[in-house]
């Protein structure tokens, strides 16, 4: 099958942070609270967060979490229902590198068990 020609804007242009810029929604955090921080970011029964607090948040659990020693590749497992601080939790962890392993409120102590070890969480969030 034949592949059509490249556009000439896309010929011969290597990434570089002028022309590249992979999307993470860590970016997408720092960059709508920067733009948008008064602006509402989270309704929870009488809870109201703007975006700056929502991603002060997650900075200080960020710090939390590094100050205990998490960092790249390390498993974090939250068991939280949903609820504010698990919407941080999907941005805090992986601000230091590690990942979540978001486990459901509805499992079984057995099963349960079993994610922790086999994810080896370093910490859980309860």
């Amino acid at each position: 099958m034949h592949q059509p020609a490249a556009s000439i804007f896309e010929q011969h242009l290597g990434q570089t942070p002028a022309n590249y810029t992979p999307l993470s929604p860590l970016t997408f955090i720092e960059r709508t609270a920067s733009v948008y921080p008064e602006r509402t970011a989270v309704v929870h029964g009488s809870i109201r967060r703007s975006w700056a607090e929502t991603y002060s948040r997650c900075r200080r659990l960020a710090g939390a979490l590094h100050n205990r020693g998490i960092g790249k590749g390390d498993t974090v497992a939250a068991m939280l229902p949903n609820i504010p601080e698990m919407l941080e939790a999907h941005f805090g962890v992986p601000m230091v590198g590690a990942v979540l392993n978001a486990l459901n409120t509805r499992l079984d102590a057995d099963a349960i068990a079993f994610m922790l070890g086999h994810g080896e969480a370093r910490v859980l969030i309860a």
